[in-house]
C-alpha cells in the first residue's frame, strides 16, 4: 500500500519516491505482450487477441471482476462500476482503451529471447516488430528502469494504473461517497465508434451524468520542453481539435506526356495545394488558450510576460512570432495537412484526373461548414470532386478550469510533482473524451506523465516505454482522485 498523504504536500518540497511494486510491472508487461492491434475497418481486427486481453484481465484482477459491477457494450467494451455510498452524488469516470496501433516492420536490435507472447496467441501475430526497437513490440521487456512494448504509453499504461488503483481500494474496503466508474475502449485508434461511441451512449440511455470524466490528453513536459519556459509543465487538456479530411480529385486533360497541355490535371493540383498552404484559415486566441498564457505567463522571461500581458496591443507581433513554431501554431488555428497524393502510374503517362488529401485539425470556434468554405474557395475554378473521408467531427465543447473536477487534478500533480506549474490546454490529436460530452460538462485530457521530447516522440513510433517510476506515480495519483475526490 501506499504512503497516501491526506493533504496537499507543501509546494516547497522535492518531488517524492513511490516504492516499486514488481508485481504491478509484471501485470503491465504482460497485458502489453498481447498484440490488441487496430487499424483499417473494424471487421479487419484480430478479434482473438482481444478475447485474450479480456481474459487476461478476469485471470490478473480477480477483486475488480468480483467486487464492482462490470458488464461488456458492443461485445468488448468493458465497463466497471465501483458502488458509492451517496447515490443522490453524481459519479466519476475513468477512461482509456485497450487497442493499440501496429508497431511497423523491421528487426529488433536486441536479442528476441525478450520477445513472449501467450500460448494462445498466433505467433505471426507477435512477429510485426518494429525497426529501432530495442525489444520486441509486444515483449513487455523490463529492462533499464523501463516496460518497452506497444501501448505501454498509449494507453495500456493508463489502463493497468486504473485497474491496479481500483484494486487498492477494494482491498481496504474502501467505499467512496460517489459511484466510480472505468470505461475501455477497443477501437480509439481508428475512431471509437464501436466502444467509447456505444459505451456513451449506453450511459446517455441509462440516464447518467458525470461529475467528472478523466481520459488521455496532456502530460507533464520536463523543463526545456516547453521554449521559454523554467518549469516543468503539466497540460491538462479541456478541449480537443476536431477533424476533417477531404480528398479532392482534381481533373484535367490526359494522354501523353510528348504532346502535354498546357495546364495539366497535377499543374492544377498543385495550384490547390498551393493555396491551401498559403492562405491558411486566420489564427486567433481562444478564451482557453487565453487561460493558458494567463498561466504560463509567470514562469516566462520578462519580455514574454510584457507581450502575453499585452496581447492586444501586440497581437500581429504576438501571432507572427507563434505561426512560426508547428506546436504553437497549432494551439491557434485550424491547421492544414496535405497528406497524400496519386496521379499517373506511368513515367511517360498523364493523369486525367489527379488526387490528393488534405487534413484539417479544427480549432474550437471554427465548424465544419467554415472548413468547407474554405475548401470551396480554394479550389475555386477548377473542375474538382470534394469527398469527406475518415472521422470528421466538430472541435469539443470546452470544460471549465474553476470546476471540482479540474482542481482535483490540480491536487493530485501537486502530491507527487509540487514545482510543477499546470496549466488548462488544447488537445490537438482526438480522444475517446470527445465522445462523452452526452454525458458530462467536465471532461478533462490528462495523464501525470513526466516525459522529455523523445519518449513523447515514442507514442506510435519506434521503442515505446514507460518508466518504471512515471507508472508507479500513476497508479498513485489515480488512487488519490478516487480516494479524495470527495
Amino acid at each position: 500500500m501506499y504512503p497516501f498523504k491526506k493533504n496537499v504536500i507543501d509546494s516547497s518540497s522535492s518531488d517524492f519516491t513511490i516504492p516499486r511494486n514488481d508485481s504491478a510491472i509484471f501485470r503491465l508487461s504482460g497485458g502489453i505482450k498481447i498484440p490488441t492491434v487496430s487499424t483499417g475497418e473494424l471487421g479487419e481486427f484480430d478479434y482473438a487477441n482481444f478475447d485474450a486481453f479480456k481474459d487476461y484481465l478476469k485471470q490478473t484482477y480477480p477483486l475488480i471482476f468480483e467486487r464492482t459491477e462490470n458488464y461488456l457494450v458492443n461485445g468488448y467494451g468493458l465497463v466497471f462500476i465501483l458502488k458509492g455510498s451517496n447515490p443522490t452524488l453524481e459519479p466519476i469516470l475513468f477512461l482509456s482503451h485497450m487497442d493499440v496501433v501496429p508497431s511497423g516492420n523491421a528487426q529488433v536490435k536486441n536479442s528476441d529471447e525478450h520477445i513472449f507472447r501467450p500460448d494462445d496467441i498466433p505467433m505471426s501475430s507477435v512477429e510485426e516488430i518494429a525497426k529501432e526497437w530495442d525489444y520486441g513490440p509486444f515483449s513487455g521487456a523490463v529492462a533499464n528502469g523501463r516496460i518497452y512494448g506497444r501501448g505501454a504509453l498509449d494507453m495500456k499504461g493508463m489502463l493497468f494504473s486504473l485497474l491496479e488503483s481500483m484494486t487498492n481500494l477494494i482491498k481496504e474496503d474502501f467505499i467512496p461517497q460517489r459511484d466510480i466508474y472505468l470505461a475501455f475502449g477497443f477501437d480509439e485508434e481508428v475512431g471509437g465508434r464501436r466502444g467509447a461511441v456505444k459505451i456513451a451512449e449506453n450511459f446517455k440511455q441509462k440516464g447518467l451524468r458525470f461529475d467528472a470524466v478523466y481520459d488521455e490528453g496532456g502530460v507533464i513536459l520536463e523543463k526545456g520542453s516547453v521554449p521559454g519556459v523554467n518549469s516543468d509543465v503539466a497540460l491538462i487538456g479541456c478541449a480537443e481539435k476536431g477533424f476533417l479530411s477531404a480528398k479532392i480529385k482534381v481533373r484535367g486533360l490526359g494522354g501523353h506526356s510528348s504532346t502535354p497541355p498546357l495546364e495539366s490535371a497535377i499543374g492544377k493540383a498543385a495550384v490547390i495545394m498551393q493555396r491551401l498552404e498559403e492562405n491558411q484559415m486566420k489564427p486567433t486566441i481562444t478564451p482557453l488558450i487565453q487561460n493558458f498564457f494567463d498561466d504560463i505567463g509567470d514562469a516566462m522571461s520578462f519580455p514574454s510576460k510584457l507581450a502575453i500581458a499585452n496581447r492586444w496591443l501586440l497581437k500581429p507581433l504576438l501571432f507572427s512570432q507563434l505561426t512560426k513554431n508547428n506546436s504553437t501554431n497549432a494551439l491557434i488555428r485550424t491547421t492544414t495537412a496535405l497528406t497524400m497524393m496519386k496521379g499517373s502510374d506511368g513515367t511517360n503517362v498523364l493523369s486525367p484526373e489527379v488526387e490528393f488529401v488534405v487534413n484539417f485539425r479544427l480549432l474550437p470556434g471554427n465548424t465544419i461548414e467554415d472548413v468547407k468554405e474554405h475548401i470551396d474557395k480554394a479550389t475555386r475554378g477548377f473542375d474538382v470532386e470534394i469527398e469527406e473521408i475518415d472521422n470528421t467531427r466538430e472541435a469539443s465543447a470546452i470544460s471549465p478550469n474553476d470546476s471540482k473536477a479540474y482542481k482535483m487534478i490540480e491536487t493530485g500533480i501537486k502530491n507527487i510533482y509540487p514545482n510543477v506549474l499546470t496549466v488548462p490546454y488544447l488537445t490537438l490529436g482526438g480522444t475517446d473524451a470527445y465522445k462523452y460530452q452526452i454525458v458530462s460538462n467536465n471532461i478533462y485530457r490528462f495523464i501525470p506523465l513526466k516525459i522529455n521530447n523523445s519518449e513523447q516522440q515514442s507514442i506510435h513510433s519506434t521503442n515505446e516505454y514507460i518508466s518504471i517510476e512515471n507508472y508507479m506515480k500513476m497508479i498513485y495519483y489515480f488512487e488519490y482522485i478516487m480516494r479524495n475526490y470527495n
